[in-house]
């Protein structure tokens, strides 16, 4: 209904001048609701057609998706342009200066990359119209030059924004123009601008009132004030003579007004709770930093109590607010907070070392809070630190009471007490002092006990020496079996006392006791060995030899200090002298009867000498033993 109740009338002309081909393109497509109209001009240093049909058919197809006015589908119709030249095979890159307008027969709109060129004429005057997008135009703005310098300018074909142009394309695009009954919208191209003026050009425009008559007018002044070469040139004219009036406008309008006050209610009652909203959140954000504000003087003040409760409560706040940066800040003090109080809850409970790893923690923790409570928890970590400096002197201290150094120990109490005392740290102190009252009863129950043992010690030397006295004297006597004990009773004392030089020094007194009560173990054997061959010769009838062995005997046990053995001995001796003597006087009486049987008879007798022979024998003998003994 639109086109129909509507009425644009359109003409152009397009023509090649004195080149063979047309580089310039024209067409437009009028549907019911929009019509499109798309003018092209080919940028290619040798005439060829390509670029300005491809530019607007690829322009016409992208528009005919989706006909409408928008600025995004312009700007699609103009992109469509640009990638079908930049993918277009060809020997050559394709270009083209295009410019596409479109309409609903109200309002119109355009979009353009290049230098053609569009002017909206109403009642005479330019109501509109475009600006090249090339070097040229930007240094004619700068410089306030006419429009017309540009036909001479060197860089007017220096464009900025073409089609084919490729990555870096951004065409203009126009907002939307209204339109009047008798609007005259011109396109048209370099080939026309060029050569003629503006103001020409706009007289042209502004007496016409038949687009025919507009364009051979405006092709008689081309060819009037043609002066060189003639270029390609194409111009199109769209005259307004009657623009599209809606029947539903007042219901619209009435609608749009109704709509407009529901829309200003809704308005009106959005802007109260978003002013509502924006008092709540301004009361908010000003509580928050009041609250993170008192949350860091807390912290400042060491009362991290407070501190915790006002951080909790701003977290809470930066939470309603959904603002992020806060949060994370505020959770960031709130650890920090956390980590001091489990720090002084170890500290004032005097757990030192969980409270010393405790603010190791919270120094750490600090880092993300601006370091807010380093002051703090560095002052806590250097008492804490002497505390347990403390108690380590007091540790060293029990270590040597337990090994006996008192005074080493004292030495380690004194300074842990000097040290509690530095630091204020009364509990220290006492300890330490306590454990000096500890050492010196102990040292005072020491020195007792040392002088008891020394006591003890020395009645055991006096009693080890006497055995060892005792012992001597026994073995001067011979008693080596009394000697050895004595010797032995002396080591025990010696080895209870630990006295290893007088452990040696009787171990040769021993060995030598030793070896001397096996040697008379060996003479008694001996003896007893005499003993029974005495008997044996006595037995048979040798009572010398018997005495001999008898005398061997009581040497032995003579020499052992064997009291008895030798008066037994003795016992058998006299017995054995007894028989000795008998047998002597019978036979001096066998002797004294045979001589005085001898006397009777006349022959000389002789005076027998056998008895004192015989005894100095038996004495010369019994020396021998004597001798033989003493040499064993």
């Amino acid at each position: 209904m639109r086109k129909q109740n509507s009425s644009f009338q359109t003409e152009f002309i397009s023509e090649a001048g004195i080149d063979l081909t047309n580089n310039d393109y024209f067409a437009y497509v009028e549907y019911d609701k929009y019509a499109c109209y798309v003018i092209a001009d080919g940028l290619n240093e040798h005439p060829d057609p390509v670029s300005a049909s491809l530019a607007s058919q690829a322009a016409f197809l992208k528009f005919q998706e989706r006909p409408s006015m928008s600025r995004n589908t312009i700007s699609a119709c103009l992109k469509a342009a640009n990638d079908a030249l930049c993918e277009a095979e060809h020997k050559d890159r394709l270009k083209a200066s295009i410019m596409v307008v479109i309409t609903d027969y109200t309002k119109m709109r355009y979009g353009y990359a290049g230098n053609t060129r569009l002017c909206l004429y109403r009642k005479g005057y330019i109501q509109n119209r475009s600006k090249d997008t090339s070097l040229a135009n930007e240094i004619a703005v700068k410089q306030r030059q006419p429009e017309d310098v540009l036909a001479e300018h060197e860089e007017k074909n220096n464009l900025y924004a073409y089609a084919g142009q490729g990555q870096g394309f951004s065409p203009v695009i126009s907002k939307k123009i209204k339109l009047q009954n008798g609007d005259v919208i011109a396109l048209y191209t370099r080939g026309i601008w060029e050569k003629i003026r503006r103001k020409e050009m706009d007289a042209v425009f502004a007496d016409a009132t038949e687009p025919k008559e507009m364009l051979l007018e405006l092709e008689g002044k081309l060819f009037q004030e043609q002066t060189g070469r003639l270029e390609n040139y194409t111009c199109a004219v769209i005259y307004v003579n009657k623009i599209f009036l809606d029947p539903n406008k007042r219901r619209k309008i009435k609608k749009i007004i109704i709509v407009s006050i529901v829309a200003a209610v809704a308005i009106l009652i959005l802007s109260l709770v978003l002013w509502f909203l924006r008092l709540w959140r301004k009361k908010q954000i000003e509580e928050l930093e009041l609250r993170y504000a008192d949350t860091i003087e807390y912290i400042q003040d060491r009362n991290f109590i407070r501190a915790q409760e006002e951080c909790v409560k701003a977290l809470d706040v930066a939470h309603n607010l959904r603002d992020k940066k806060r949060i994370e800040e505020i959770s960031d003090y709130q650890k920090l907070i956390e980590a001091i109080n489990i720090a002084d809850e170890a500290y004032y409970v005097q757990n030192y070392e969980e409270a010393q790893s405790a603010y190791l923690t919270a120094l750490n923790r600090s880092r993300y809070a601006d370091r807010v409570a380093d002051e703090y928890i560095d002052k806590r970590l250097d008492t804490v630190a002497a505390y347990l400096e403390v108690f380590e002197y007091i540790e060293m201290g029990d270590a040597l009471v337990a090994a006996g150094d008192y005074e080493r120990a004292e030495k380690k109490y004194q300074e842990a007490k000097k040290m509690a005392a530095s630091a204020y740290f009364e509990e220290g102190r006492q300890e330490a002092k306590k454990s000096l009252d500890n050492l010196y009863t102990l040292r005072s129950e020491a020195d007792q006990s040392s002088i008891e043992a020394a006591q003890n010690k020395a009645a055991n030397e006096v009693g080890a020496a006497s055995l060892v006295s005792e012992g001597d004297s026994a073995f001067a006597k011979g008693d080596y079996d009394s000697a050895n004990v004595y010797y032995l009773m002396a080591l025990e004392k010696y080895q209870e006392m630990e006295d290893t030089v007088h452990v040696k020094l009787l171990q040769p007194k021993i060995s030598s006791a030793s070896e001397k009560l096996k040697e008379n173990v060996r003479k008694k054997q001996q003896a007893e060995a005499y003993i029974e061959a005495a008997k044996e010769q006595e037995a048979s009838g040798d009572k010398l030899e018997a005495k001999k062995q008898y005398l061997f005997a009581k040497n032995i046990y003579r020499e052992l200090k064997m009291d008895d053995k030798v008066e037994q001995i003795d016992g058998f001796l006299e017995v054995l002298e007894t028989e000795i003597t008998a047998e002597k006087e019978k036979k001096e009486k066998e002797e004294k009867e045979s001589e005085e049987a001898e006397q009777a008879e006349p022959v000389e007798e002789q005076i027998p000498q056998t008895t004192e022979a015989d005894n100095s024998e038996v004495l010369s003998e019994e020396n021998n033993i004597q001798k033989e003994n003493v040499e064993y």
